[in-house]
C-alpha cells in the first residue's frame, strides 16, 4: 500500500498534537508515565461508566484456558458459537450482534486493532492466541465508544506479555492431556535503567477428538506463538521521561478442520466421527506483527501516546466444497454419509478448494490524555489502511472405494476467485470526563470516514488471472460517520454507584454491501454497581435499536461460494435485555469459598420485512428473532481455596439457539439444542516457585451440538483430562 493523502494528515496532526503539548507542559515538571491499557491502575473497572469488565491473571489462571471463547463466558452480554472444540477461529458476539468470525466485535491487542482487515473484511479469520494473554478487557456499550471500528456490539482488547519489573523474572508451564493435547509455555524477561525485554514461546496442539472414517489421518492442530518486546526509557533526570517499545510477534498454525458436518442420524450414533471425503481439509496461517510504542510524559498532568501498528496475516483453508457435484448444504454431506456406508465401484467426487487469502493491516494512532483538575481529557486520532487479497483456486479429487482421494484435475491459482478488497480509514475523537459532586458525567465525540474498495478480476475461464488489464468490478465508496456518546454515574453510597447511558453504535459497510449503508443503532443502558469486600455485584439493562443491521456471508455459516464476502442489509431490528454479574466471597475458617454468577437475558426482533440471499436470515418477517443468539445464559462458579491449593468448579447453561431468522418454535433442523457444561480446576503449590494443576473439560462428557453449518452438525469436545506443571524464577 502506499502512503495515502490521508495517511500523511494523520502524520500531520500527532505532530501538531505533540506540539501543542510541548508547549502547554514546557514549565512543568516531567512526571513518571502511567501506562494505560483500557482501564489502566487510576481507573478501574467500578469507575467505567458503562458495561466494562476485565478478566485478570488471576482469573485466567484458574481454568487455564487456551480457548478465548470459554474465557469470555463469564462475562455477561457475550455469546460464544463453538466449532471446532479449540477455539481456533472464536466466533464471538455481544449483545445480540450475532457471532459469526466475531465480525461485530473491535479486537484488539495492547490498544491496537488485530483483526486481520477490521474495515475491509470483517469475519476475523485470525484471533491473537489468548493462553499467551495476561488479563483480557471487555467494554460495551457507552464504554466502547472511543474505540472504533465496530461499536455497536464492544470490544475485545487483549493484554499480552508485560515487560517484569524484577531484573530477571519468568516462568515455564508444560501441560499433557487427552487426545495428544500438549502445551509449552515459556518467558523470561527483566528491567534495566534504561533498557528492559522480555521474550515469551507459546506452543499447543492436540490430535484431535474426531476420527476419520476409514482412515488415520489425525483431526488435530499445531499452533506456535512467539513474542519479543525491548523497551528503552530516559533518565529519570529528563525534562520529558519518555518510554520507546518495540514489539514483535509471529504465529503459524496447521490444523486439520473441515466445514463438512455430519447428518442428524451419524451426529446421534457416532458423534465424534468424520467423513472420508474430508480428510483433505487443512487450514495453514502465518502471522507476522510489528507494533512501535512511544509514551511521553509532558508534564505531571499531561500524556501523549503514540503506536504504529503493521500486521501480515496469510491463510490457506484447504477445504471440502462440492461432494459428487453438490454443494454441502445441498446434498453434498448426505452423499459423503452414504458413500462411508455403501462405497461405489466409480467413486465419488470431491471438490476441494483452496480459499488462499492474505491480508494487511496498518496504522498510527495517537492518544493524548489531560488531566485538568475537574476534567480528564483524551483526544486521538488513528489512520488506518487495511487490505484482503483473495487468489484462490479448486483442485479436483476422486475418492475411490479404499476411501483413498486422488487428483484428477488441479486447478490454477486466481481462477476461482481474484479480487482485492481495501480500506482507508481516518478517525479522530474527544473524550472528556468530569464530575459534580457525586456525578461523574463522560462525554466523547468520535468522527470516522472511509473510503472502501473492491477490484475484482472474476473467476473461470472468463478471470483475469494476471490481473494485466482492468478489473470486471470495480466498486469504490466514501463514508464517514459522527458518533456522540454521553455516559453518567451517580455516587449513592460508598459501595452503590447507579450508571447509564447512550451512544450511536456504527460498523462501516464491507466492501461487498452493493449499497455501502452503514450499521448504525442508538444503544441505551441503565444499570448499578454494589461494592464491599466481600461482595461486588453489578446489574445492568440495555436496549439497542439498529437502523440498518449487517449480515456477512461466509463459508462458516453455510453461505453460499459465489456469494462469501458479499454483505446484506436487514432494516430495522431491536435488541434489548439484562446483564448481571456477581461475586461473593465466604470466609470458612482456614478456607475461603469463592462463588461467582454471571447471567444474560436477551430478545431481539426484526422490525421490518426483507427477502435475502444470506442464509441465516433468508425471507425476513416482522417480529423474526435474530439467528444464534440465546435467550438465556447462566454460569455459576464455586470455588475453594486453603493456604497452598485450590480448586475450582464452573457450571455453565446456554438456552437453545435457532440457526435461521424465524418466530415460534424453533424447527427441529434450525436449532441448536441448550446444553450444561461443567468444568473443574485444581492447583496445588509444591514451593513458592513449583505449581502443578489438573483441568477437567467437559466433566459430565456431555455429546452436544456446537452448531449447524452447511445442513450439517458440529460436535463440541469431549471430556478432556489435562494435568501441568509451572515453574516461576
Amino acid at each position: 500500500m502506499n502512503i495515502s493523502s490521508k495517511f500523511r494528515r494523520a502524520i500531520v496532526a500527532s505532530a501538531i498534537i505533540s506540539a501543542v503539548s510541548l508547549n502547554v507542559a514546557a514549565n512543568d515538571d516531567a512526571g513518571e508515565i502511567e501506562h494505560l491499557t483500557i482501564f489502566g491502575d487510576s481507573n478501574p473497572v467500578n469507575d467505567v461508566p458503562g458495561s466494562a469488565h476485565q478478566i485478570n491473571k488471576e482469573e485466567l489462571a484458574k481454568f487455564d484456558y487456551t480457548d478465548i471463547m470459554r474465557t469470555l463466558t463469564s462475562v455477561p452480554g457475550v455469546y460464544v458459537l463453538e466449532e471446532d472444540g479449540y477455539g481456533l477461529r472464536p466466533n464471538i458476539g455481544m449483545r445480540g450482534t450475532g457471532q459469526n468470525r466475531s465480525e461485530k466485535v473491535t479486537i484488539m491487542e495492547d490498544g491496537v486493532l488485530a483483526a486481520p482487515a477490521p474495515y475491509a473484511a470483517p469475519s476475523a479469520y485470525y484471533f491473537p492466541t489468548s493462553g499467551r494473554m495476561e488479563s483480557v478487557e471487555v467494554l460495551k456499550g457507552t464504554s466502547s465508544a472511543m474505540y472504533g471500528p465496530r461499536t455497536t456490539g464492544g470490544v475485545v482488547n487483549l493484554v499480552s506479555r508485560q515487560i517484569p519489573d524484577e531484573a530477571l523474572a519468568g516462568q515455564l508451564s508444560l501441560t499433557a492431556g487427552q487426545d495428544g493435547f500438549a502445551k509449552l509455555h515459556g518467558y523470561a524477561g527483566g528491567a534495566g535503567e534504561q533498557v528492559s525485554s522480555v521474550f515469551e514461546v507459546f506452543r499447543y496442539q492436540a490430535d484431535g477428538f474426531k476420527d476419520i472414517n476409514h482412515s488415520d489421518r489425525d483431526t488435530g492442530f499445531v499452533k506456535n506463538d512467539i513474542l519479543a518486546k525491548v523497551k528503552f526509557n530516559s533518565d529519570d533526570s529528563a525534562k520529558y521521561y519518555q518510554e520507546l517499545e518495540f514489539k514483535l510477534k509471529y504465529s503459524d498454525e496447521e490444523s486439520d478442520e473441515t466445514y463438512v458436518g455430519l447428518t442428524e442420524e451419524d451426529f446421534n450414533s457416532k458423534p465424534y466421527s468424520r467423513y472420508s471425503a474430508s480428510q483433505l481439509d487443512n487450514m495453514s496461517t502465518e502471522h507476522k506483527q510489528l507494533q512501535i510504542n512511544h509514551n511521553i510524559d509532558l508534564s505531571a498532568d499531561l500524556t501523549l501516546g503514540t503506536s504504529f501498528y503493521y500486521n501480515d496475516f496469510h491463510r490457506n483453508w484447504y477445504k471440502t466444497s462440492k461432494i459428487a457435484g453438490q454443494k454441502l448444504g445441498s446434498g453434498g454431506v448426505d452423499a459423503a454419509a452414504e458413500f462411508d456406508t455403501n462405497p461405489t465401484a466409480e467413486g465419488l467426487s470431491v471438490d476441494v478448494k483452496a480459499n488462499n487469502r492474505g491480508y494487511i493491516s496498518q496504522g498510527i494512532q495517537s492518544v493524548l490524555m489531560a488531566d485538568l483538575n475537574d476534567n480528564f481529557l483524551r483526544i486521538g486520532i488513528r489512520y488506518h489502511e487495511d487490505e484482503m487479497d483473495r487468489f484462490q483456486w479448486l483442485d479436483k479429487y476422486s475418492l475411490d472405494q479404499s476411501y483413498d482421494m486422488t487428483m484428477t484435475s488441479a486447478g490454477v491459482p486466481g481462477s476461482n476467485s481474484n479480487r482485492i478488497d481495501s480500506a482507508e480509514a481516518l478517525a479522530v475523537f474527544i473524550h472528556d470526563e468530569f464530575s459534580l459532586g457525586n456525578l461523574n458525567i463522560n462525554a466523547g465525540l468520535r468522527y470516522e470516514d472511509m473510503t472502501i474498495e473492491r477490484r475484482d478480476w472474476g473467476k473461470g475461464d472468463t478471470g483475469d488471472i494476471g490481473r494485466d488489464g482492468a478489473p470486471q468490478k470495480h466498486t469504490k465508496n466514501d463514508v464517514d460517520v459522527l458518533l456522540p456518546s454521553l455516559a453518567l454515574t451517580y455516587k449513592l453510597t460508598d459501595s452503590l454507584i447507579l450508571l447509564g447511558g447512550v451512544q450511536k453504535g456504527f460498523a462501516p459497510p464491507a466492501p461487498g454491501n452493493d449499497s455501502a449503508e452503514n450499521e448504525e443503532s442508538i444503544n441505551y443502558e441503565f444499570g448499578a454497581r454494589y461494592n464491599t469486600e466481600q461482595l461486588n455485584a453489578e446489574a445492568i439493562v440495555f436496549y439497542s435499536d439498529y437502523e440498518n443491521m449487517h449480515g456477512n456471508c461466509t463459508a462458516s455459516q453455510g453461505c453460499d461460494d459465489d456469494n462469501i464476502g458479499d454483505q446484506y442489509n436487514a432494516g430495522e431490528v431491536q435488541v434489548s435485555g439484562l446483564e448481571i454479574k456477581a461475586g461473593y466471597s465466604i470466609g470458612l475458617g482456614s478456607f475461603t469459598m469463592p462463588l461467582g454468577l454471571t447471567y444474560t437475558f436477551t430478545e431481539t426482533e426484526f422490525q421490518n420485512d426483507f427477502e435475502s440471499n444470506l442464509d441465516t436470515w433468508g425471507d425476513v418477517e416482522k417480529g423474526d428473532e435474530l439467528p444464534y443468539v440465546p435467550e438465556n445464559q447462566l454460569q455459576l462458579t464455586l470455588g475453594l481455596e486453603g493456604d497452598n491449593w485450590r480448586s475450582d468448579l464452573l457450571v455453565r447453561y446456554m438456552a437453545e439457539m435457532r440457526t435461521t431468522a424465524g418466530q415460534g418454535s424453533v424447527v427441529a433442523d434450525e436449532v441448536i439444542d441448550s446444553r450444561t457444561l461443567v468444568d473443574l480446576a485444581a492447583h496445588y503449590a509444591i514451593s513458592e516457585a513449583q505449581k502443578v494443576t489438573f483441568t477437567v473439560d467437559n466433566l459430565l462428557d456431555e455429546e452436544y451440538m456446537s452448531t449447524r453449518t452447511h445442513g450439517s452438525i458440529m460436535v463440541g469436545k469431549p471430556r478432556t483430562v489435562s494435568l501441568g506443571y509451572k515453574y516461576s524464577f
